[in-house]
């Protein structure tokens, strides 16, 4: 997993609410088993007409959006079924955080998992955050892992994250890297009941 710290961006602001997995990431696309193509498939009937030539309209698709690695999202995100290849789809088209004030747990938590820090906020600084993207479309957040914190022009706030993704994330570890962390312990610790 890719280790994460301090992230600088520009956010892309989709506000739209209650997007499920389904939305992100089209039940056609889930027959891989790793994440390779998976950023094309990201959000894809909204992306892309029927004859698969991209929609000029739908923000991903938009010259101006093309860099941003903080998507900012209306309320209650990644509802629905629990597929990993959500956030899969999402890290592979280059975003590192997610904006919301809620997400479903299943998402929440494979989002994590993947590298990908799921942000929750208050409805005002929601609010702030579309107001901000829209009056200044280039402005630039920077998530702080370490402190918790999003910074952004004119202000900033804390988010919650559980102690041990946090940990995961600053040390680019998924939940086997991190028990791997203490091998020498473990390896001491066989050999005393090993006796």
């Amino acid at each position: 997993m890719p280790q994460f710290t301090t992230l600088t961006s520009r956010m892309l602001p989709l506000p739209v609410n209650d997007i499920d997995t389904d939305q992100i990431i089209p039940a056609q696309f889930l027959k891989v088993t790793d994440k390779n193509g998976l950023a094309d498939a990201l959000f894809f009937h909204w992306r892309y007409n029927d004859d698969q030539s991209p929609k000029a309209d739908f923000i991903l698709n938009q010259a101006e959006s093309r860099g941003a690695q903080i998507l900012l999202a209306g309320d209650n995100f990644g509802c629905g079924s629990s597929r990993e290849h959500a956030p899969w789809a999402l890290t592979a088209y280059g975003f590192r955080a997610v904006i919301s004030t809620s997400f479903a747990d299943i998402f929440r938590n494979n989002a994590l998992k993947n590298g990908l820090i799921p942000i929750i906020v208050e409805e005002a600084t929601h609010r702030t955050l579309f107001a901000l993207a829209e009056e200044t479309p280039r402005a630039e957040l920077t998530v702080d892992l370490a402190t918790q914190t999003v910074s952004y022009p004119g202000g900033s706030f804390t988010f919650p994250i559980d102690p041990f993704n946090k940990t995961c994330l600053l040390n680019g570890v998924d939940e086997l890297g991190y028990i791997m962390g203490f091998e020498k312990e473990i390896a001491e610790f066989e050999s005393r009941i090993n006796l």
